[in-house]
């Protein structure tokens, strides 16, 4: 086992994972005014609309369908009847569609924020960073999925590795035969991890997911008459 492949797949992982669990709740508190998304809607809302929500249909089904197929063991999925081969097909068609999606939305916020003059003004070189790293982190993702496709290589040699790091227990080997570009969308989902918490990126741990639960809002007329 070669030091770069220990460095790679045992200590840079670790590194990245630390500064995201340690960083948001940091950033959050040194920042709170800063923990938002800093949308350019108000600026430019036409060219927005589709790039933002096909981008964010597409984020969403590739981060579920990743935990999904690689947190969860083959032996598990076997006790179901769900088979490697019904594993792979699935990933496939799931990967292929939510990946073009993800694709297709990030291209077009990321051309959006270069090329309207508003939108290029206001944006921080932060900004221009993050959609270059999810464009890059997108773009090797779908590549494996159409161009160097491999079952085995996912099924036995990347999610068994990510499940040994999750548990503390790395086992580096496992990565050595995973083709290289597979390990190059790895490193560099591990880098936009690190360094999401100092981006605008933090604002997905602000879902208002407790909106629908909120009481409602009651409006009365005023009575004539009534001061």
């Amino acid at each position: 086992m070669s030091a770069f492949n220990t460095i790679a797949f045992v200590v840079y992982p670790y590194i990245m994972l630390t500064l995201f669990v340690v960083g948001h709740p940091y950033r959050y508190k040194a920042d709170l005014y800063g923990w938002n998304s800093r949308s350019s809607e108000l600026l430019d809302k036409h060219s927005l609309l589709w790039g933002i929500t096909i981008f964010h249909w597409g984020i969403l089904g590739t981060l579920f369908g990743h935990l999904g197929g690689l947190l969860i063991p083959q032996w598990f999925l076997d006790l179901f009847g769900f088979t490697a081969d019904r594993h792979a097909f699935v990933a496939f068609g799931v990967g292929l569609l939510v990946g073009i999606m993800a694709f297709v939305g990030i291209l077009m916020l990321v051309i959006r924020r270069f090329s309207r003059p508003r939108i290029r003004v206001s944006s921080r070189t932060n900004d221009l960073v993050v959609g270059v790293f999810l464009l890059i982190v997108i773009t090797a993702g779908l590549y494996n999925v159409i161009f160097a496709h491999s079952d085995e290589a996912v099924l036995f040699g990347v999610a068994p590795w990510i499940r040994s790091i999750l548990t503390l227990t790395p086992d580096p080997t496992l990565m050595t035969d995973v083709p290289p570009s597979y390990k190059i969308h790895i490193l560099a989902a591990l880098g936009l991890l690190g360094y999401s918490p100092f981006t605008r990126l933090v604002h997905i741990w602000s879902v208002p997911l407790t909106y629908v639960l909120r009481r409602f809002v009651i409006f009365r007329k005023r009575a004539a008459g009534v001061s």
